[in-house]
């Protein structure tokens, strides 16, 4: 009984020892990460956009979207991160509120003091442009409340009430202009999620006739539960694609023979949410191999990406750069089309979904996608994360010649000498037996 009671002790101070060093180890990659955006992106950012400080103001219990960018901290009542733009080759930076362990440890921060003390510092620093985090279509720039923007007005007095502008492309350029140690994190993150998603798609997890297509994505988040994780898209979905496009969608359906499945989700770490897609068949009775007809499918899908790859280049805008792409398709023989309108013919059609990665799985950089206009003006730089993301439309034989929907997504790095892939990217179908 003595030696049952000292296993479990060592058991249970293994877990936690195990549990702490996890912690401490993904604490201190947000922390080097943080640095080096502070001393490497944040002058460039605040200077392209003419902005002398940025106060991003938080309250208890109501975080601004940039928190865990910023550093953390507990607050009380009210609390400032202010970045002042004073010469030289860094920024200062001074938390007025915030304050904790992790925040105080971080080194991000050159002094802190109480939120009381706002208005001297702004005095102090005179300031002709204050940047504050408001804007009409970028959800992690639109930090700042109606009653927080008031109170900021009220505490500033003139002439800095007046000198309030919208934040919005610097904390674009801020958070997607990338530093060595987020495509590491990012990676890592994108790496879990290709690897729970190849498993769910297998044998491990499916059972024909029996399993669920909730199943497969309960057993996910189980994954992510045991390895303090989070799910990027909520549910993730595990669907089933037929002839006339998606059967269902993490539901009560049971797999089956002959089913042509996918998972479309993201894992979050280290404040950083990925997208990735995965694609199966399920053998039917006396298959060794899916059917000739899916396969090419899936081969076709996969021969598109050398296609669009080709067509990404640094320098351009993401509208242009989307322009391009269609030509390359076009040019390659390939259909372009909208979104699940493919043509009647033998071609086979593409549509793609560029859209950023990094701290969301929809981020807020440079966008080739319809649903986010405004970041289809902004500039491709080098170290962009994004979705290289499509869907390849091939006709199937044995539907009638209606076309099998392949979705392809894989998370990616743009370089000076093109894309890259922050993971093995996708080039086979999987097989559930």
């Amino acid at each position: 009984m003595r030696c049952l009671f000292l296993a479990l002790l060592w058991l249970g101070l293994s877990v936690g020892d195990t549990a702490a060093q996890e912690a401490r180890r993904r604490w201190e990659m947000e922390r080097q990460i943080r640095l080096d955006k502070f001393e490497q992106v944040l002058p460039r950012a605040m200077r392209d956009n003419g902005i002398d400080m940025w106060i991003v103001a938080v309250k208890e219990n109501h975080y601004d979207p940039l928190w865990k960018d910023l550093g953390r901290g507990y607050v009380t009542g009210v609390g400032y991160y202010m970045f002042t733009d004073r010469g030289g080759d860094r920024i200062e930076r001074i938390a007025l509120g915030p304050s904790g362990y992790l925040l105080n440890e971080s080194g991000a921060y050159d002094g802190m003091s109480a939120a009381t003390m706002l208005a001297d510092f702004v005095r102090q620093r005179d300031p002709k442009r204050i940047g504050v985090n408001m804007s009409d279509e970028i959800g992690p720039a639109d930090g700042l409340s109606v009653t927080m923007f008031a109170h900021l007005k009220k505490t500033l007095g003139e002439p800095y009430a007046s000198r309030l502008v919208s934040a919005e492309k610097l904390v674009v350029d801020f958070r997607s202009r990338r530093v060595a140690t987020e495509v590491v994190a990012f990676g890592e993150a994108a790496g879990i999620a290709v690897q729970l998603a190849e498993r769910a798609l297998s044998n491990e997890v499916i059972t024909v006739g029996k399993t669920t297509l909730e199943d497969v994505a309960w057993w996910l988040q189980d994954r992510l539960l045991e390895r303090g994780l989070g799910s990027e898209f909520d549910m993730p979905s595990v669907y089933v694609t037929g002839p006339n496009g998606i059967v269902a969608t993490s539901t009560a359906r049971v797999i089956q023979p002959g089913d042509v499945m996918m998972i479309d989700w993201g894992v979050q770490l280290m404040n950083f949410g990925t997208d990735v897609k995965r694609v199966a068949y399920v053998l039917k009775p006396g298959e060794a191999v899916p059917p000739r007809s899916i396969q090419q499918a899936f081969d076709k899908a996969v021969a598109v990406r050398d296609v669009l790859k080709r067509a990404i280049r640094p320098g351009l805008t993401a509208d242009d750069t989307a322009k391009n792409m269609d030509k390359a398709l076009a040019a390659a023989g390939y259909g372009v089309i909208e979104f699940n309108r493919p043509n009647r013919d033998d071609r086979t059609d593409v549509v793609y979904g560029f859209h950023p990665v990094g701290n969301t799985g929809h981020d807020i950089g440079p966008s080739m996608t319809t649903w986010q206009p405004k970041q289809r003006t902004f500039t491709l730089r080098t170290q962009h994360l994004f979705s290289f993301e499509f869907f390849a439309y091939s006709p199937i034989e044995e539907w009638g010649g209606a076309k099998l929907r392949v979705p392809i997504e894989d998370d990616a790095l743009l370089t000076e000498d093109g894309v890259q892939f922050v993971h093995p990217s996708n080039y086979r179908l999987l097989v559930v037996k």
